[in-house]
């Protein structure tokens, strides 16, 4: 399919109901991942973790484990009935924590299942934007989340974005021509899309808040 490299992020521990990784498991999980890395000289798996913003705005994992990952996906799961004004100050307090990379289905949709939950969006592109932290456009055709509007919205904020299939098994890669549709239909290019990157532009801006 012509990837060189591709991310793995499992849930977080919190996220018992979808297969949330323990931190051993996850170390687990970088053996299996390094031993492969180390063999395959035409794919390159990256550590990551799709790590749940907890109520208060911070992560289901330390830092200590965070500053050990490639890149960290960062999503709410829980508590959808939060105020506008809750909402939106636990998910930019997350954004604000450095080593957070991408935020995930920022609006927490599910087509003809689940509304999205109130938050303020323009905030919180305007906290991505000023923080580095990619904004995700879910491909998957169950949320579709950042819809193509709003990624015009955000692209006027100074938003940069990652396409991820979320895919929970390999056929769900398939899912990425709806995400490359939707940013096309929002006119972006590839320097607006961070895995369009080889793998040695896209790392350190993964990491680029961390020193």
């Amino acid at each position: 399919w012509g990837a060189t490299y591709l991310g793995i992020a499992d849930h977080s521990a919190t996220a018992r109901y979808a297969g949330g990784l323990s931190e051993a498991d996850l170390e687990r999980q970088w053996a299996e991942i390094d031993a492969w890395n180390a063999k395959s000289k035409k794919l390159r798996i990256l550590k990551g973790s799709e790590v749940d913003i907890l109520p208060d705005g911070t992560l289901d994992y330390p830092d200590s484990i965070l500053e050990k990952l490639d890149y960290v996906v960062v999503s709410v799961h829980t508590h959808f009935t939060m105020s506008e004004a809750d909402m939106t100050k636990r998910v930019t307090r997350a954004l604000r924590n450095k080593h957070v990379s991408i935020l995930a289905h920022p609006t927490g949709r599910l087509l003809l299942d689940r509304d999205g939950y109130a938050i303020g969006l323009e905030e919180v592109f305007r906290v991505a934007s000023g923080e580095g932290v990619f904004v995700e456009i879910n491909s998957n055709p169950h949320r579709l989340d950042l819809d193509w509007r709003q990624v015009i919205q955000a692209k006027a904020r100074g938003v940069r974005f990652a396409v991820n299939p979320d895919a929970h098994h390999a056929s769900g890669y398939a899912d990425l021509r709806y995400g490359i549709g939707a940013a096309r239909k929002a006119w972006l290019t590839k320097e607006d899309v961070v895995n369009t990157l080889p793998v040695d532009r896209a790392l350190p801006l993964f990491g680029s808040r961390r020193s």
